[in-house]
């Protein structure tokens, strides 16, 4: 049976590969960092262990990180922002015939838990932003850019049902932000207005209520039928198999 490291999982396995962060929310400068996501398919025969494969790996290189398929989609499913981010980015490194087909499930992915889900994670952001400028009298502004983003995005997807992470022309008034170029009260008035729209939208979004959980249990299950399929010298030794001689035959 063949052995696989973390490294090679990535290496080897990987369907899809983007760049996140800033470079694909359209709010990079000079000094942004360059975050790159994928998603790897790990052999179906490493479920056959005791040891499973990682659910995700962190690298190899820096700024890295890579979902194995069936963790990312059970998050999803969840509705989860930094992974349904994730299978929007514009800026595609990689992507093979079974990453192309997750791809097309992102609308399968999409629902109505996406306001709770990010309703969640941004108010845990405020939270951090209120307890810095109580202690120092100052949010830090490029969080502060970025959890407008984020409102921003949400109730655009409660609003349309379709999720778009690049700000667009919003470009420079967030970029101003993360400068400190807008007071607080300025931003935190913004903040407010748009989580009350997000609000608003979520009553008559056209999301539907759940995802699609069994469109994506389909491509789940065939993805993992066809790699445990591929031929291995492994099977070969299991099964008593000599070449040019069928099987059980020595």
């Amino acid at each position: 049976m063949r052995t696989e490291t973390p490294e090679t999982l990535v290496r080897d396995h990987t369907i899809y590969s983007c760049v996140m962060g800033s470079r694909a929310f359209g709010l990079a400068t000079e000094d942004s960092d360059t975050d790159r996501r994928g998603v790897f398919l790990a052999p179906t025969e490493l479920y056959w262990r005791f040891e499973k494969p990682p659910t995700h790996v962190e690298g190899p290189a820096q700024e890295q990180f890579s979902w194995e398929l069936e963790r990312f989609c059970e998050l999803a499913l969840r509705a989860n922002p930094n992974i349904l981010e994730c299978l929007h980015s514009p800026l595609v490194d990689s992507v093979d015939d079974t990453g192309l087909e997750l791809l097309s499930l992102r609308e399968a992915f999409l629902s109505r838990r996406a306001y709770e889900t990010f309703t969640r994670y941004a108010q845990g952001q405020r939270r951090k932003l209120d307890a810095d400028v109580r202690t120092h009298g100052a949010p830090r502004w490029k969080h502060a850019m970025h959890l407008l983003r984020l409102l921003t995005s949400a109730r655009d997807l409660l609003r349309t049902g379709v999720l778009t992470i690049d700000v667009g022309a919003a470009r420079e008034s967030l970029l101003a932000v993360k400068r400190g170029e807008v007071p607080w009260p300025e931003v935190e008035a913004r903040m407010n207005r748009l989580a009350r729209e997000g609000e608003e939208a979520a009553r008559h979004t056209p999301l539907p209520e759940e995802p699609d959980r069994r469109r994506v249990e389909d491509f789940l299950i065939r993805t993992r039928r066809a790699s445990a399929l591929q031929p291995d010298p492994y099977d070969e030794v299991v099964q008593g198999v000599v070449p040019g001689r069928g099987v059980g035959k020595r």
